[in-house]
């Protein structure tokens, strides 16, 4: 039986770069087309096992994961910068790799999660809104957090946790501005529903004037979008 890749390497297999036809060939192989770049570095075409990939995206650190990419017997320390699922099946497309230089700092998203049974949802009856899901901040490749942590217990009704009330630490710094607004407690509007009487009572009056009907913004659906959101880093110059 072959030997299980553990999760923090991932292998890439040299490739010639083409059209969308000689991409659907690498899929039609099991594998997925890939462009190495970064460190200074010519960008190369890879292709790569979708397994190792989705097992590096699940993981506990997920996209922000630093691993070891060989290609040609070399070893070098990458991360996964960018993909794109096919819409429907959810396959992944192609995949964007950079090459990782471990004593410079780098801009990462980092999901926040919320800790703890809200005061203004356990005793004021409120729900608890999350207006910021990720923050970016600056640090070593090797001091990315999996996750930040807000404590939301104390939080009530006229509170708000923002930015700058995140748990700070020497090994990062905060990109997000620090009054971008996290987390706070909101309630439900009730819909007001007329009684039928007074809907009869309305629909048989005559208008005292004529309607104005007034237009609005007109939304408009782009067509071809084939992948979800982005994932995205900086590496500071």
């Amino acid at each position: 039986m072959p030997t299980a890749t553990p999760s923090n390497v991932l292998e890439a297999q040299p490739r010639t770069p083409g059209n969308k036809n000689a991409a659907r060939r690498v899929r039609r192989d099991g594998k997925v087309p890939a462009v190495v770049y970064g460190a200074g570095k010519d960008a190369l075409s890879v292709s790569v096992d979708p397994r190792q990939v989705k097992s590096i995206l699940h993981s506990k650190t997920g996209h922000n994961t630093i691993f070891d990419l060989t290609l040609d017997g070399e070893k070098t320390k990458a991360m996964i910068v960018d993909w794109q699922y096919e819409p429907i099946k959810g396959a992944l497309l192609h995949i964007d790799l950079k090459r990782i230089a471990m004593d410079k700092k780098l801009v990462v998203a980092v999901p926040i999660i919320l800790k703890g049974e809200a005061a203004g949802v356990k005793t004021e009856g409120g729900i608890l809104e999350q207006m910021l899901r990720e923050v970016e901040l600056e640090c070593l490749p090797g001091d990315i957090p999996a996750s930040i942590e807000a404590d939301v217990s104390e939080l009530v009704f006229g509170k708000v946790i923002r930015v700058e009330d995140l748990p700070k630490s020497d090994k990062y710094q905060y990109v997000t501005d620090v009054n971008q607004p996290v987390a706070h407690i909101t309630t439900v509007k009730e819909e007001v529903v007329a009684a039928p009487e007074a809907v009869a009572a309305d629909a048989t009056a005559a208008p005292a004037e004529p309607e104005v009907i007034k237009k609005g913004k007109q939304e408009t659906e782009e067509e071809g979008a084939e992948a979800p959101a982005e994932k995205k880093e900086k590496e500071k110059k």
